[in-house]
């Protein structure tokens, strides 16, 4: 999970994708990295840390340009402590390319081997996003290497690189002197929407972001979604085009993104995820309902922020009174994301404090939008325990996480989900709880797409169905064995 975007302005665009990025931030916070182009000549600057801790006045103002693009990151694939792993990347030839990109590729052995060998194109990090540079550069090449540079030369490089690479990516490029090319995988694992806003006699503008709420906040009309597949192209004067690329695109968003890792305020796909998580919390409750009868529990709390939507519509539904008894310090990271075990369990006790007042002798309801290494959730139990609750039953808005999420979550290993070979009584020992309830697979499905124009979702970490259809066993062993500490 990273955080994109690409603008094409009628002014100078670094304050605007600095601003954009900020608004990014909860999509990554291992490092962050800002590029903008001045007729043919690319400027950038990345740095580790949060928006606000990497750019200073000197590099805002060597950010020239009225194209950009930016990225907030959060490491899945390579190494989050190496700064020149942070993105864009950048190759300098055909013409000049940086890139950012959200998602992981899942053939990068493969790439690797092609690129070294055939394609002849030396790489410096074990970063896919790097790969994916090389890969569209490599292709730009073979299609504008006898005729003059056009967006069609482009959206033929695209449809090859699909066909080289496997995974998930959204990625958007800046390519010196021409414009701004977004696209998207021919899954539309992760999300990506176009924005538009007039800009007086000099025309339109244009964002291509991770989510909706930077096109809200920054004045734009939602365009609509980058379809699966699908290449969009903006000169920079503003002209866009756009072809789809792919030979049989079909969407199948990742779930995940709805269950916990987007912004509520966003709409991805035509879905709104706030009510996709009062979806969430109405059927949640009515497996709550047939496991804990409401005589059994005293308060509904939510663990803030991400699963506050559904536990108001729990305690709605069953008729239980909400409580707000975790208190957030909204300036520590999500810990989710933190990278490493110990920072992870670090970082609950400085997130989140529990108030007395609101446990002390009551039969206690927490909700949660999941479960995943259950670190988060047994450091909450003992919080709500100490606190003085006489009982704690845990719930999760999504179903168990049991298999290795590929298509950019952090989750590759299966020895560190909690729910990975337990039975449910089992993980609720595991976190310390007297009751464990879980969402359905189907309830998360149908609480999603109601009411949408989507008709299937990447479940892979709860199902282990991988939708790109290239995930064998061998390459979550290889993975696991690989993968960033």
């Amino acid at each position: 999970m990273c955080g994109i975007v690409g603008i094409v302005s009628s002014t100078a665009v670094n304050q605007q994708v600095y601003d954009a990025l900020a608004l990014l931030q909860h999509r990554g916070q291992d490092s962050t990295g800002i590029a903008t182009c001045e007729d043919k000549t690319l400027h950038m600057a990345k740095a580790k840390g949060q928006v606000r801790e990497a750019f200073r006045t000197r590099d805002m103002r060597s950010l020239l340009g009225n194209v950009g693009l930016g990225h907030v990151r959060y490491a899945t694939r390579g190494n989050a402590d190496r700064e020149e792993e942070a993105q864009p990347f950048f190759v300098n030839a055909p013409y000049g390319i940086i890139l950012v990109h959200n998602g992981n590729l899942t053939n990068t052995r493969e790439l690797t081997r092609e690129l070294n060998d055939d394609d002849r194109r030396h790489l410096n990090t074990n970063s896919d996003t790097e790969l994916l540079v090389n890969v569209l550069a490599h292709e730009l090449q073979a299609a504008t290497t006898a005729e003059k540079f056009s967006p069609d030369n482009i959206f033929d490089a695209v449809a090859r690189l699909h066909e080289r690479v496997e995974g998930s990516y959204a990625a958007i490029a800046l390519i010196a002197g021409h414009g701004l090319l977004a696209f998207r995988d021919p899954f539309g694992i992760r999300p990506l929407i176009l924005g538009r806003r007039e800009a007086g006699l000099v025309g339109a503008e244009w964002v291509v972001a991770s989510e909706s709420l930077v096109l809200e906040a920054g004045g734009y009309e939602i365009v609509r979604d980058v379809e699966p597949g699908e290449a969009i192209f903006i000169s920079q004067d503003g002209d866009m085009v756009s072809r789809q690329c792919a030979k049989n695109p079909v969407l199948i968003p990742c779930s995940f993104e709805y269950v916990y890792l987007a912004r509520p305020d966003s709409v991805m796909n035509g879905i709104s995820v706030y009510e996709a998580r009062l979806r969430l919390g109405d059927r949640l409750a009515d497996t709550i309902a047939k496991w804990a009868p409401a005589g059994d529990i005293d308060v509904v709390m939510p663990i803030p922020d991400s699963s506050r939507p559904a536990a108001l519509q729990v305690a709605r539904k069953l008729g239980i009174e909400y409580r707000e008894g975790f208190y957030k310090n909204r300036y520590v990271g999500r810990t989710f994301i933190m990278p490493g075990q110990e920072a992870r369990t670090k970082g609950v006790r400085q997130k989140l404090n529990a108030m007395p007042s609101e446990f002390k002798g009551k039969n206690v309801l927490i909700v949660d939008d999941s479960i995943v290494r259950g670190t988060t959730s047994r450091e909450i139990v003992d919080m709500a325990r100490n606190a003085g609750a006489n009982s704690v039953t845990f719930t999760s808005a999504a179903p168990p996480v049991r298999f290795p999420h590929v298509y950019g979550i952090n989750m590759p290993n299966r020895a560190e989900l909690v729910a990975a070979g337990r039975k449910i009584p089992e993980i609720a020992n595991e976190i310390g709880a007297d009751h464990l309830i879980y969402q359905e697979v189907d309830d998360m499905y149908g609480a999603i797409v109601e009411g949408s124009q989507v008709s299937a979702l990447d479940m892979s970490c709860f199902t282990g169905e991988y939708v790109t259809g290239t995930v064998t066993p061998e390459y979550l062993r290889w993975v696991e064995e690989n993968q960033s500490s």
